[in-house]
């Protein structure tokens, strides 16, 4: 992601300055399992290996197998800090980017036992950004989340808080970073009009895409959506052959809660677990953690997959797809977001949890009349961003 690059030298330094001769007997439990994996496994060593043995010396921010398990160990306790318009907001990443980009790192962010063991890791970071340790970064520190500037950066007047608690009234640092936005703020564009679709995210739109196939070669440079890998194998595949996508980014900074496109029906809703921090080789080297993958990244990455069928028929069955990206793969669906339940525009559908990420909707052909959003152009949650005919 692109703010990743600033703050790469800067988290990495913070990680060098309290290393020592680490042993792995101070490892987290879910660390020496992935030592025992990285000891035991030759394919898994090897591609380990290669990846710090590949990065160039410049940027070698690892000097060995056990310097990177002991960087990996201090992150599962570490919560993102406010850093002057950048945020040390996804500190695996800026560990993991340089791996990414080598020739070996592009094979094991797919290797199944790497990503197993990063999923792993990930549940464990996640338990502790939801436990009130995590909760030392909302201070007014100019590291911390209250500061004066932090607050004036992320607009907290449109979120709902208590400004008179010491934590703003949240129990973690995920509870705050998935913070309420007042309705006020974003207002749902021409609720009562059926025709109209709004943007579910906080989002910067990455790419719109028209007669999308069902199979398609989405890893080339161009990322063309493939709609039967992208809907994982979904029976709805073929009502979707021929329509429309349009995917948008989000910041850390962004609101990171997802909200209903069009009035109707749910459909269907899951989660599917799938890559972590796979790039598309196409793309070549990336320094922002994926963001130029992030068409790829609507195949293989974790993601949900909501369903709705809008109450205009004219629209029928459409499906908005959060994708998780880096870390940032937590996709939570709110438990009222079930098969028969009616959702009006506008109405929270769930959030990501912590960090960057990306989101697609997805319409069948003949269903979009005009997109009214722009390439490029970042358009608040509930804003309009396509008219269906």
């Amino acid at each position: 992601m692109a703010f990743l690059v600033s703050v790469f030298v800067l988290w990495l330094g913070t990680l060098t300055l309290v290393s020592a001769s680490p042993t792995t007997s101070q490892f987290h439990p879910v660390i020496k399992e992935f030592s025992h994996l990285i000891e035991q496994d030759p394919i898994v060593r090897m591609y380990v290996t290669e990846m710090i043995d590949q990065l160039p010396s410049g940027q070698k921010n690892v000097k060995d197998v056990n310097d990177f398990l002991f960087k990996l160990n201090q992150v599962l306790t570490t919560a993102p800090k406010f850093s002057k318009g950048e945020v040390e907001v996804t500190p695996l990443s800026d560990l993991l980017v340089g791996m990414m980009n080598t020739p070996a790192g592009f094979h094991a962010f797919r290797n199944e036992k790497i990503n197993s063991m990063i999923r792993k890791i990930l549940k464990t970071w996640e338990a502790f950004l939801n436990s009130e340790k995590s909760l030392y970064v909302l201070n007014d520190s100019p590291e911390g989340w209250k500061s004066k500037e932090a607050q004036e950066f992320l607009k907290m007047d449109d979120y709902l808080y208590n400004p008179n608690d010491k934590y703003w009234g949240y129990k973690s640092w995920n509870d705050f970073f998935t913070r309420k936005v007042k309705p006020s703020a974003r207002p749902i564009a021409e609720p009562h009009n059926d025709k109209i679709i709004v943007s579910p995210c906080d989002t910067t739109i990455f790419n719109i895409s028209e007669n999308v196939q069902k199979f398609d070669k989405f890893w080339i440079k161009s990322q063309p959506y493939s709609l039967y890998d992208m809907l994982d194998h979904s029976p709805y595949t073929d009502e979707f052959v021929g329509g429309s996508v349009i995917q948008g980014f989000l910041s850390p900074f962004n609101y990171h809660r997802w909200n209903s496109p069009v009035s109707g029906t749910i459909v269907k809703a899951y989660v599917k677990d799938g890559l972590y921090f796979s790039q598309a080789e196409s793309q070549g080297i990336d320094p922002s953690a994926q963001d130029k993958s992030q068409g790829y990244l609507a195949h293989v990455q974790t993601r949900a997959f909501i369903f709705i069928k809008a109450d205009d028929p004219k629209i029928g069955l459409m499906c908005f797809m959060p994708i998780g990206m880096v870390e940032v793969s937590s996709c939570i669906i709110d438990p009222k977001i079930k098969p028969g339940y009616h959702v009006k525009k506008g109405e929270d559908l769930g959030y990501f949890q912590f960090g960057g990420s990306t989101q697609c909707l997805i319409f069948r052909k003949g269903v979009i009349k005009k997109f009214t959003a722009v390439k490029g152009r970042f358009y608040k949650m509930g804003e309009e961003v396509a008219v269906a005919n």
